[in-house]
């Protein structure tokens, strides 16, 4: 499957960030992107197996170090205590990372609590528009809360916990405690849920799964991590993880567990859920659809073949009427989340 090599960098424009400023979003940060970019050296991370992670670790001049550090625990206050330092005394900066890869290149930024030695992280990262578009839909229609921050064209992230897709699909599904039915059917609603709000590029190193024990057995939730492809794509199978081939085992699992009535059943509940969120944040959903309508998040052709392929899968002209990535998310998630005749009723 063709996924674009490097996906364009988009700036946020004023109106978006007027619904950040609106929404609590933006706040003004000690350190910005920019900032961590001036790292005297670098070596490379290896996991704990030895194997290279493909991020940095980065050094700083004694200088400018501990002003850097004593900055990024505040912003983890910010994330975490709505900036109340009294209770992060104990915290500090153990390791900062580099990503080399991608489209982003952020920085990672690992917090210690030198009491016990727990940590946790958040990423710093510019600001790209799609990728913000993408956090507020997650935020939105999502199982699952996202807490971020913006500051001109720096974006700030807390860490999604979870096992990375990759290495849940190599490690954990073949265990005999694994329950591959519950598998199966968490992948299904994913499956669902990024094609009604059109996240694409869900290959299985941009997503976790997040395991929960339960009094008998485990559940599963599948999280994205990685919202670049945010309707960049201009194909329609670029936003149902289903067709990437690092997801081919589960896939068997659901085509080998699940009837096909069974997943229509899941693909409903989840559709139901979704509009139960979009129906209580309906107004926030609207300001945030009327700002990606306004604004540029992919190129004419894709947005072209997009509107092309959904009429089609649809059986809908109306796509064709689309003028931009804002209008075909809009249309999608009006036509979905309608489909149901429970939705009708509602």
């Amino acid at each position: 499957m063709y996924i674009s090599k490097k996906k364009l960098f988009y700036t946020v424009q004023e109106e978006l960030r007027k619904y950040l400023h609106h929404y609590d979003r933006e706040t003004q940060l000690p350190v910005r992107y920019e900032d961590l970019l001036h790292y005297s050296d670098a070596y490379p991370y290896y996991d704990k197996k030895g194997n290279d992670t493909l991020w940095e670790s980065v050094i700083y001049d004694q200088h400018m170090q501990q002003e850097l550090k004593d900055g990024l625990t505040i912003i983890y206050a910010l994330l975490k205590t709505d900036g109340d330092m009294s209770v992060m005394e104990h915290l500090y900066v153990s390791r900062i990372d580099y990503c080399t890869f991608g489209n982003s290149n952020p920085f990672r930024v690992q917090i210690m609590n030198q009491l016990n030695d727990n940590y946790d992280y958040f990423y710093v990262k510019r600001a790209d528009a799609s990728r913000i578009y993408g956090l507020k839909l997650e935020h939105i229609l999502s199982p699952s809360r996202i807490n971020y921050f913006v500051d001109g064209d720096t974006l700030i992230e807390e860490h999604i916990a979870g096992i990375p897709g990759d290495v849940f699909i190599k490690d954990f599904v073949k265990r005999p405690t694994t329950n591959k039915v519950r598998i199966a059917k968490e992948f299904v609603k994913f499956n669902e849920r990024c094609f009604v709000r059109l996240l694409g590029d869900m290959r299985s190193y941009n997503y976790v799964v997040d395991v929960t024990p339960d009094f008998e057995d485990e559940q599963y939730r599948v999280r994205p991590i990685d919202f670049d492809q945010q309707t960049y794509e201009g194909k329609k199978t670029m936003y149902l993880p289903q067709f990437f081939k690092d997801n081919n085992a589960i896939v068997d699992l659901v085509v080998t567990l699940l009837k096909p009535d069974v997943v229509k059943q899941y693909q409903n509940e989840e559709r139901t859920l979704m509009f139960r969120r979009l129906r209580s944040s309906r107004y926030r959903l609207k300001d945030l659809i009327d700002c990606m309508r306004n604004d540029t998040i992919s190129t004419p052709d894709k947005i072209e073949q997009l509107k092309q392929e959904l009429a089609q899968h649809h059986k809908s002209d109306e796509f064709l009427k689309c003028a931009n990535m804002g209008e075909i998310v809009r249309l999608n998630l009006k036509i979905i989340l309608t489909k149901a005749p429970k939705l009708k009723q509602a």
